[in-house]
């Protein structure tokens, strides 16, 4: 593990603790590390720690006063009304194991067990420190929509950030707009993007999909007729394009326009007239035109089955909608907004997403994209049963093999702690066909701390293969701030009895590949 650059900060950690001592010892443990810790002594003391924009992570000790339990609900409760409040990672003794699953409703991330494996620990802190980020910079794309919002159209990733440039620029003039992509990627968002930004806001969108009409119909849905044209025509009628006058029309499904109508529409585009049926008068019309489709049609222009001319009028502009499986950083952003929506348009309790059924929806391939998302989500809203967080079990089926259980294990913390790492490790090799490099890297963690795990745990399925890993293990062990290093640097000589008392809270990390540099003093529960 790469020791952290003078250049980066370091991670900001209240400890809420009563015991002073123990706030020493760790923090001298953790400090050459790259972890700086400010200790307060009660959970009331650390509501205020909230709002601070310098702190990263909150520990907090379950036996921290003599009513813990109710205080840590308070702080967990104060945590869960602020916008972006520091994540909180309790810890505590073996017998506060079921208080601590019941913290976990209440917000907390992560429960670790006394005493402290100082490397457990470490990676904690850095899983919450990295959850804290990812929320300030949902936060931060949640203000930047606001600011820079494409109604309706809603992403940060940077083909959404081209998207929203284009729509601007396009706004503002009347030329043609072909916007392409798969199915349910919101071409016709686009549209009414276009649309609303233009200066002909105020004047009618008048939407048209051809696939919604037989041939036949298409001519009198688009361009209108008079009065008498066919059998059954008692009254002369408008078409899309004058029903649209002086605004936009949006013709979706374009790729599928037969190729009669294709030249007429190609008429239309180039004089601005219209022709209704059985009429030879033309009627002017001054029209924004934004098509769309799901087909290539530079494949069908060279096939021959869609016309060339056509083709280059109405494509002076190209959007090219992203599938949503190219885009998964917005998967989060989108399924908070159709949460937040779908609980309000159904009378809901407003509901967050719990890790797994978040990572569950990020691993997906979605096929139907964006329209696909809104559905699962819209589904989960009706069905959820209780609970302030949706979890794995308010999936679809197909959905719920994707990602590992979030549910609160039982049994001792033991088993249910080799049960949730043999879960998360064989989810990342799966996701990666087997490939502990890139398994490990996912997870965050070394290369040789995953080939550690995969033996205690017995993992063996679906493994590839791998060369040595002399270098990693070279690395590892040099590391200057590894944990074992860092117990290494504490003046054990002069301790005082409150400073031994406070290191029988922590435990010596075994099995890290780490050298012991020498022994430790023997009355000390520092394995």
């Amino acid at each position: 593990m790469a020791s952290p650059t003078l250049a980066e900060s370091p991670k900001r950690v209240v400890l809420v603790d009563a015991d002073e001592a123990f706030g020493n010892v760790l923090g001298e443990v953790l400090a050459g590390a790259g972890y700086d810790i400010r200790q307060v002594f009660k959970p009331e003391s650390a509501i205020g720690e909230l709002n601070c924009d310098q702190t990263d992570v909150i520990l907090l000790n379950l036996d921290s006063s003599p009513n813990a339990i109710d205080s840590c609900r308070e702080l967990l409760h104060a945590a869960a009304e602020r916008i972006s409040a520091p994540p909180i990672i309790s810890f505590g003794w073996r017998k506060q194991f079921k208080a601590a699953l019941e913290l976990f409703h209440d917000g907390a991330v992560d429960f670790l067990q006394q005493p402290l494996d100082i490397q457990e620990l470490r990676f904690a802190i850095d899983r919450a420190c990295r959850r804290a980020e990812l929320a300030r910079e949902l936060a931060a794309a949640q203000r930047i929509l606001i600011s820079n919002r494409v109604d309706g159209l809603l992403g940060n990733s940077k083909q959404m950030m081209r998207i929203h440039d284009v729509i601007h620029k396009v706004a503002a003039v009347s030329t043609t707009v072909l916007v392409t992509g798969e199915s349910g990627t919101g071409k016709e968002v686009v549209a009414n993007a276009i649309h609303k930004l233009s200066p002909r806001t105020n004047k009618p969108f008048v939407a048209f999909s051809v696939c919604s009409f037989p041939d036949t119909l298409i001519d009198d849905e688009l361009f209108g007729h008079e009065r008498g044209a066919f059998t059954g025509a008692s009254q002369s009628r408008r078409g899309r394009f004058e029903e649209a006058n002086a605004g936009t029309i949006f013709i979706d499904e374009i790729g599928d326009l037969p190729l009669p109508l294709q030249a007429k529409l190609l008429r239309v585009l180039q004089e601005r007239k219209v022709e209704r049926l059985g009429s030879n008068l033309s009627r002017e019309v001054d029209i924004r035109v934004v098509c769309a489709t799901n087909r290539n049609l530079e494949q069908m222009v060279r096939e021959g089955t869609f016309r060339e001319d056509l083709y280059f009028r109405i494509s002076v502009v190209k959007i090219q909608m992203p599938a949503l499986r190219e885009r998964a950083d917005d998967i989060p952003l989108l399924a908070d907004f159709f949460l937040r929506t779908f609980a309000k348009a159904h009378k809901k309790q407003q509901r967050s997403m719990t890790p797994g059924y978040l990572n569950a929806l990020t691993r997906h391939s979605w096929p139907g994209n964006v329209r696909e998302l809104q559905n699962v989500i819209e589904r989960s809203v009706v069905l959820a049963n209780g609970g302030q967080q949706l979890s794995i079990e308010d999936l679809p089926p197909e959905l719920q093999g994707l990602s590992a259980s979030d549910e609160l294990p039982t049994g001792s913390f033991h088993d249910a702690l080799r049960a949730f790492k043999r879960d998360l490790v064989k989810s990342a090799l799966a996701k990666h066909g087997g490939n502990k490099l890139q398994a490990a890297k996912d997870l965050g963690i070394s290369r040789c701390y995953l080939h550690r795990l995969l033996n205690q745990l017995s993992v063996t399925d679906a493994v590839e293969e791998e060369p040595e890993l002399q270098e990693e293990l070279a690395e590892f062990v040099d590391d200057p701030v590894g944990a074992d290093t860092a117990f290494d640097d504490l003046r054990l000589e002069g301790d005082t009895p409150d400073e031994k008392a406070a290191e029988t809270r922590l435990s010596r990390p075994n099995g890290h590949g780490l050298p012991a540099s020498r022994p430790l003093r023997p009355n000390a529960r520092i394995a």
